[in-house]
């Protein structure tokens, strides 16, 4: 790998100077001497993001993506990204070959995610996958093995963790400035419905086969509007409306639940594994679409749930409700006996957060316990989010988003999406992962995987 010169790196970040490194830290990170080889795997909207990131602090080398047209092309000509000669494939397998790339990022459309992400451990890469990591409650099972087994560095795209606005919501949670917390509110907005969507002819750039992946074989189906600021149809079954089907995603619950929903968990200090809901209430829960025993009896229409209030019951009697509308609007409320806070990724608001005092007792130490002992390096939170991972990969322990903790939120916004599905009150065993005295339920903690799609076995 090519050693970085002070210079050298001054002139490639002075590029992304919307980001503001305290760089005493990062130069001392020099001792992150070696530069990190990334190859990046769903160069979409999301990914280009991530791959502005990681070409600023390590040496993004090649890029993969299935549709040409809407992924890989605006990605070479985004100077941020394309600050050096990549190759660039539409077979993620070619980035696993190569010897030299020893991180790879993942951006694909969700129920990607684990199989790329187990075979990226197998080939001995450290992983950097987005939000949700997983598809089902199996396949949390799945990585956790793989992570076990393969000892690599893997950070989950909750990059909330790595803002210095949520991590204060945590703090104060955790001293006690709230008192006991009773109730927490997870807003994180409700699924958009959708007309009936034509069937219409594959774009020649799309191999829709291979991105339909594990999930059943369908038509392709899209309008011809095209979705604002993404460059895809406004409504389709692929690329980024692949989230409001049950085929590839949990609708709002895995999309915007998994910030939210691992916030709260983390400020109660109930994300390690065995922990979690015990009990999930649909109070509310109505999808665009009828459902049958909980599965969509229309496939050309959006399927996820546009309006819910899933109530969360902890062991110890704490309610998180997940829902879809409130008066708090997007993000995280929390109620405790001495008070009340609302933190979004527009600000904290509330009487206990407006004392002086309680701003000034959080140490630097106080933050650094968050992050797993290490400083968080910028205060750009996607940016810091990388930092991390390469601060991991050099010096060992976990990242601040790590694997195990993600399952257990994620296992959450998993659950409460079954709940609103079947419409009925369910009970939860978080040391046995599966409901109880509900075998239906349960057969929705899986799904088939189509041959030659499979997630191998750890």
């Amino acid at each position: 790998m090519n050693t970085l010169s002070r210079r050298r790196f001054l002139k490639t970040i002075s590029q992304f100077s919307v980001f503001s490194f305290f760089a005493p830290t990062i130069l001392r990170a020099s001792a992150l001497n070696e530069r990190i080889q990334v190859g990046f795997i769903g160069i979409g909207p999301m990914g280009r993001n991530n791959c502005r990131n990681f070409a600023a602090v390590s040496d993004l080398v090649a890029l993969c993506d299935l549709d040409k047209r809407y992924g890989l092309t605006p990605a070479l000509k985004d100077k941020q990204i394309n600050v050096r000669k990549m190759d660039t494939y539409s077979d993620y397998r070619r980035i696993l070959d190569r010897n030299d790339i020893n991180l790879v990022g993942i951006a694909t459309p969700d129920h990607w995610h684990i199989k790329i992400a187990v075979e990226a451990l197998m080939a001995g890469k450290h992983v950097f996958c987005e939000k949700p990591l997983t598809l089902t409650v199996e396949e949390g099972t799945l990585i956790r093995n793989a992570c076990k087994k393969y000892d690599r560095v893997f950070q989950v795209g909750t990059m909330q963790r790595s803002s210095k606005r949520f991590q204060t919501a945590v703090l104060i949670v955790r001293k006690g400035f709230l008192g006991q917390i009773k109730r927490v509110v997870c807003h994180i907005d409700g699924a958009p419905s959708s007309p009936p969507i034509p069937a219409c002819p594959v774009p020649p750039t799309l191999d829709w086969n291979l991105w339909q992946g594990q999930a059943p074989v369908t038509e392709y189906i899209a309008t011809e509007d095209i979705l604002p600021n993404f460059g895809c149809p406004k409504n389709t079954r692929g690329h980024h409306e692949f989230r409001w089907f049950f085929d590839y995603a949990g609708g709002k619950f895995t999309d915007w639940g998994a910030h939210h929903v691992d916030i709260a968990l983390w400020a109660l200090q109930q994300d390690s594994q065995g922990q979690g809901a015990v009990k999930l209430n649909p109070v509310i829960a109505e999808h665009p679409i009828p459902l049958k025993d909980g599965m969509p009896t229309v496939k050309n229409r959006y399927q996820t749930a546009s309006k819910f209030q899933i109530n969360c019951t902890l062991p110890d009697g704490t309610v998180i409700e997940i829902v879809s509308h409130s008066p708090y609007k997007n993000g995280i409320f929390f109620e405790g006996t001495k008070g009340t806070m609302h933190v979004s990724r527009g600000q904290i608001k509330g009487d206990v957060f407006e004392n002086d005092k309680v701003q000034e007792s959080f140490t630097e130490e106080d933050y650094r316990s968050l992050y797993k002992g290490k400083k968080m390096e910028n205060d750009n939170d996607m940016l810091a989010h990388k930092l991390n991972m390469i601060r991991c990969i050099k010096e060992g322990g976990l990242p601040v988003s790590d694997v195990y903790s993600h399952v257990q939120e994620i296992n959450l916004c998993h659950t409460a999406c079954i709940a609103a599905r079947l419409g009925r009150e369910l009970a939860w065993n978080p040391q046995t992962e599966r409901f109880v005295n509900d075998e239906q339920a349960n057969t929705f903690l899986a799904r088939e995987q189509r041959k030659g799609f499979e997630i191998p076995r750890c």
